[in-house]
């Protein structure tokens, strides 16, 4: 094997000269910025204006800052500017020529010309302060007062307090807090400062959303990006992937189980490819990780990326849209203390029922036109008065309770000063299943998920410009089951006949079928021993940000963050086989006769499953932000990143090899007077996975935006249209997770086989032979995808706001393997190559209403989504009739024959066409014909139904809040997608094993009999073996899957504070609430969320809760 990955890919060294490079590239860029605005401000003219007003127009114009004491200096008086092409400073002072002033980078102090005690300055005293909210009068607890251009700094006490010690006259303290506006005051010759007033700051408040390596202003985004109030994760499930469905306009969400700590499928705008990778890029805290490891109590924001211009800056890794989620830090202020708990109930929302041991035997005579089971027996089966020999067992009773409980504890404390802020939480989630157990057991081989989190972010201002952040997490996951696999203890629950065998003798035995007949489900459950599995994921990351603003220019930052993680996983499984009998009959005293079915085990077995992985991330970015002239804003961001993982447990050489990437992202934002908005964004990436000379891709991205209601000529309809914005943006991002089962695609694999070779005239044969299993492919590549996206946000009465896109894309480059080549080229294994392609556009949408109602306040909330996908080539040729093509159908298009009904009569299926399925009869299912050959074969199979993705999902509710009380409901729905049913307990006695022939209720009741010969019966007539007309996939076994759910309901109550202060409670809230409570679907068999086939897995839950949130 040859070095693949040296200097193209290299390892961390190529990183200094990198971000050197563009430091200084940047650093010289923001220079000539700064030079620029220190020059010359274009015009400044003001007329009979105060001198607070004319400061005012200089901050917004410019990047300088006045400090100034108010009984020094008279803001108060009236003068007239008239300035043109100016130098600023040269301004400043003509305005304040009565005073000294003085410029220390951007910050204008202004004093009295007066001469200063030397001896006064240089003295060193206490200062003391009040800082109180100008609005409220309130003491601001935890605000920082530092003396500018130093580290020493404090906060401010429980009444709003401080005391500082400074040395001079000439000492400037800077005041700042979260939400309120900065002020800076010169100290003077002072030692009491009085009562200071800060108001609050609408900047500060202004709505920031969090796009791809940072945050933008509301107003100016034009990507197409989704949030979500983090309140609405808090939802009591194992796994936040769960709570998605519904709540985000472009998530795609479906929850086929609801076993204990399993989790949801999830997309963003839709599938948009068939190759190997179609989930979204998870990032927590910039670093790729797995979105269902994050508690939802620790989540400070999540938002998800959808259009190129979002996601471009990500590369290879943008294509499947990108989660960024942001992890809570510590605010100034003193320790609060959080902590609440959950108790509560999950149980199925919907299980399917079976017939009993009576309804069995009447159905199999029937299906076999004979009296097998007799009248006498029947009888006994349905009096119970010999349950081992003629036994009536309900397997979904005797396997599964109704209910099971879960519990979950939070606890974080966050706060610190303005030196250092923390947030640290732990957590506890733990889930009961509805399996159920045998008490006498030795051991416990109940289904049990139980997770454990912590969490510790810390904040380090080293100077007042530089920033040193720790993330530490750990959590632990543990799942306690059943020795042998789940799958089979649903499978055999739902095969396995009411009348094969009690689920235990009643003299204790344990009860099996014959070898190679199956198993006992109940023996699966209680008594096959247990196992174990561990997942335990360890996550550290540390960066430091600098501030350039009063080094270099404002608005310039850096970071460099490093990450390094750790996830271990292992199975320890100690199963067991126990001894089974088989009743044959009683003998002349009564007794049961028995045969031994299964020799069992004396001792618990054990295995060991071990895997592990270390991934190492390092990342270099310098971001710029500034306004010119107080309507040029201009931004951008420089980044470097590569990242290393390695396998532990590798199987070969080969993956045990570090895999590794790198990468560059850009972007550069424009907006003109906070209206018009152009923005370019681009990723440089590099993969190993592709040959040298093609391992790095260029995608660039760029959008336009047009805020509307910013125009003057908007004004007078602005108090009822107060937001209009036009955005669209057009852009190429790529996906390197594309497949293709091997590592190095690019090179060739030779593969050994037992089959020989003969040589010679003699024939002699070599032991084995070596062959080309998959040929080289050097020009192997991303997938490519060209995204389009048009939207519209518009807010009216400032609380009702709609957003909506449009979305078109492209999806080029899809790795596969040939479907198309002949066999004559004869290749062994089919070559993969990236020639598929795929389309998919859709909508989707927002609307938010927020507004008080007397005393009442009331907020919703709706989302939709439509996507549909379209698959443009597969690389397949046309199939014998062109509508059975692939090619122009969505991806995972259902396939199948168009039922007409059931045949009423012999004369009907004579004068049908023929359906070469097997013997056709009365009672079976009749097909199209639909080529018309006369014939119903495979040939007359077409696309019927919609995908198992459903291609629309919507979510709608609201929130009333008054006085104490609130109450929330939310509904979740999907539709355009379509299930089959089929299986064993669907079809009825087609295993070849009457104890393995169990069959749902459903079809006992609306079958087709002789005696009720209903053409449009649910179910065709029962046969005693596999009805292969009747067990084909068609429309008659088609279902709509569409279903409304009530998703969430809660309802709280928050105690007044006089009631719980003094007790040293801030807040107390108790509440219930309740998931997946009601559900309205047309399919009623099982949950429509589960899916297909005959329900045999574990069902989604709803959820019943009651909790407590207490703040200290």
């Amino acid at each position: 094997m040859k070095c693949i990955y040296q200097r193209s890919i290299g390892g961390f060294y190529p990183l200094t000269k990198i971000i050197v490079l563009v430091s200084m590239l940047l650093l010289f860029t923001t220079m000539s910025a700064k030079a620029f605005g220190q020059e010359e401000m274009e015009a400044l003219k003001l007329t009979n204006v105060k001198v607070i007003d004319a400061i005012k127009a200089i901050e917004k114009a410019t990047h300088y800052k006045f400090v100034y004491n108010n009984n020094d200096v008279n803001v108060n008086r009236i003068i007239s500017v008239n300035a043109q092409n100016k130098n600023i400073e040269t301004i400043i002072k003509e305005i304040f020529a009565d005073y000294d002033v003085s410029f220390r980078e951007h910050t204008v102090l202004v004093k009295t010309s007066e001469p200063i005690n030397k001896m006064v300055q240089q003295q060193s005293r206490i200062v003391k302060g009040l800082l109180i909210d100008a609005n409220t009068n309130d003491p601001i607890i935890g605000a920082s007062v530092w003396i500018k251009n130093s580290t020493q700094g404090v906060i401010t006490d429980v009444d709003g307090v401080f005391t500082i010690t400074v040395s001079g006259i000439s000492t400037v303290l800077a005041i700042s807090y979260l939400g309120y506006e900065s002020i800076e005051i010169e100290v003077g010759d002072k030692t009491d400062l009085g009562v200071i007033k800060i108001s609050s700051s609408e900047e500060s408040l202004e709505e920031v959303v969090v796009v791809g390596y940072g945050t933008q202003r509301k107003e100016s985004v034009i990507g197409a990006i989704s949030s979500i109030n983090v309140d609405q994760l808090k939802v009591p499930t194992s796994k936040i992937s769960n709570i998605l469905a519904g709540r985000l306009a472009g998530v795609v969400s479906v929850t086929r189980s609801g076993e204990p700590g399993a989790g949801s499928e999830f997309y963003i705008r839709g599938i948009s490819t068939f190759g190997e990778n179609k989930n979204p890029l998870v990032l927590v805290d910039g670093i790729e990780r797995s979105l269902d490891l994050v508690d939802p109590e620790d989540i400070e924001s999540f938002s998800i990326l959808k259009d190129a211009t979002a996601t471009a800056v990500y590369g290879v890794r943008g294509a499947n849209g990108v989660i960024i989620i942001t992890t809570r830090k510590g605010q100034e202020g003193k320790p609060r203390i959080n902590f609440r708990i959950e108790r509560g109930l999950t149980g199925p929302t919907s299980m399917p029922k079976m017939v009993n041991s009576a309804e069995f035997a009447e159905m199999y005579n029937e299906a076999s036109n004979s009296n097998y089971y007799t009248p006498d027996v029947i009888e006994k089966y349905r009096t119970h008065s010999d349950p081992d020999l003629y036994p009536n067992v309900n397997w979904i009773k005797s396997l599964y309770n109704d209910y099971a409980h879960n519990t979950r504890l939070n606890m974080n404390v966050s706060g610190g000063g303005s030196i250092a802020r923390y947030y640290i939480a732990g957590s506890l989630y733990d889930e009961g299943s509805i399996f159920q157990t045998e008490q006498n057991n030795t051991y416990n081989s109940a289904l049990n998920y139980s997770k454990v989190n912590f969490r510790a972010n810390i904040d380090i201002n080293v100077t007042p410009t530089t920033v040193l952040n720790a993330n530490l997490a750990n959590v632990y996951e543990k799942r306690l089951r059943p020795g042998h696999a789940m799958d089979d203890i649903w499978s055999y629950a739902f095969s396995t006949s009411p009348n094969a065998f009690p689920a235990r003798y009643s003299d204790g035995r344990f009860s099996g079928p014959q070898q190679g007949s199956g198993f006992n489900p109940y023996n699966l459950l209680m008594y096959s021993g247990y196992a174990n599995d561990y997942w335990n994921s360890a996550q550290a990351l540390v960066g430091v940000t600098q501030d350039f603003g009063s080094l270099i220019t404002p608005g310039l930052k850096a970071n460099i963050k490093f990450s390094w993680d750790a996830y271990n996983s292992g199975t320890i499984t100690r199963g067991i086989e126990v001894q089974q009998w088989l009743a044959t009959g009683r003998d002349e005293n009564g007794e049961l006769e028995y045969n031994e079915t299964h020799p069992g085990q004396e001792a618990l077995g054990y295995e060991r499953i071990l895997n592990g992985r270390r991934t190492y991330y390092l990342e270099g970015s310098i971001t710029y932000d500034k306004l010119f002239a107080g309507k040029h804003r201009v931004g951008g961001l420089l980044l470097y990143n590569q990242k290393q993982l390695n396998q532990l447990n590798a199987d070969t050489g080969l993956g045990s090899l570090p895999y590794r990437n790198q990468g560059i992202a850009g972007r550069l934002t424009y907006s003109f007077k906070d209206t018009y908005f152009a923005e370019v964004n681009m990723g440089y990436n590099g993969s190993e996975n592709f040959a040298p000379g093609h391992r790095f891709g260029f995608f660039p991205a760029g959008a336009v935006g047009y805020l509307v209601s910013n125009e003057d000529f908007w004004h007078p309809i602005s108090h009822v249209v107060d937001i209009f914005k036009l955005k669209s943006s057009y852009g190429l991002v790529g996906n390197d997770q594309i497949g293709g089962n091997r590592r190095f695609i690019y090179e060739e694999t030779i593969i050994s086989e037992d089959n020989n070779y003969a040589f010679g005239s003699t024939g002699q044969e070599s032991n084995r032979r070596l062959r080309l299993e998959y040929p080289p492919n050097p020009y192997v590549s991303w997938e490519t995808a060209y995204k389009f996206n048009v939207g519209a946000e518009i807010s009216l009465f400032k609380s009702l706001k709609i957003e909506g896109d449009y979305f078109h894309e492209n999806r080029e480059g899809i790795f596969m393997q040939r479907g198309g080549l002949a066999g004559l080229v004869g290749l062994t294994t089919m070559p993969y190559v990236n020639i598929g392609k795929m389309k998919n556009q859709g909508f989707d949408g927002t609307l938010s209403f927020n507004r008080e109602v007397g005393t009442v306040s009331l907020t919703g909330l709706a989302n939709f989504t439509y996507t549909k996908n379209t698959m443009i080539d597969n690389d397949e040729p046309n199939w014998n009739y062109t509508y059975r093509n692939r090619i122009g159908k969505p991806y995972q298009q259902p396939f199948g024959l168009v039922a007409l009904g059931l045949f009423e009569s012999q004369e009907e299926i004579d004068n049908s066409p023929t359906q070469s399925f097997g013997v056709v009869r009365v009672g079976d299912i009749k097909y199209l014909d639909v080529n018309g050959d006369g014939v119903v074969d495979p040939s007359d199979e077409i696309a019927i139904g919609y995908p198992d993705v459903p291609q629309i999902n919507y979510g709608f509710g609201m929130t009333a809040q008054w006085r104490g009380f609130d109450c929330s409901v939310f509904f979740q729905g999907i539709g355009r997608t379509s299930l089959f049913v089929g299986g064993g307990s669907i079809y009825g006695f087609s295993s070849g094993s009457l104890s393995r022939a169990s069959i749902n209720k459903d079809v006992y009741i609306h079958r087709w009999t002789e005696d009720n010969p209903d053409p449009s019966a649910k179910y065709p007539r029962l046969d005693t073996q596999s009805n292969q007309n009747n067990n084909r996939q068609s429309t008659y076994r088609m279902h709509d899957a569409s279903f409304l759910r009530l998703k969430n309901a809660e309802v709280g109550y928050t105690l007044p504070r006089n009631l719980i202060e003094k007790f040293y409670v801030s807040d107390l809230r108790v509440y219930l609430s309740g998931v997946n409570l009601l559900t309205f679907s047309p399919f009623k068999l099982w949950d429509p969320e589960r899916g297909g086939g005959e329900g045999a897995a574990y069902p989604p839950n709803k959820m019943f809760t009651m909790g407590l949130n207490i703040y200290f």
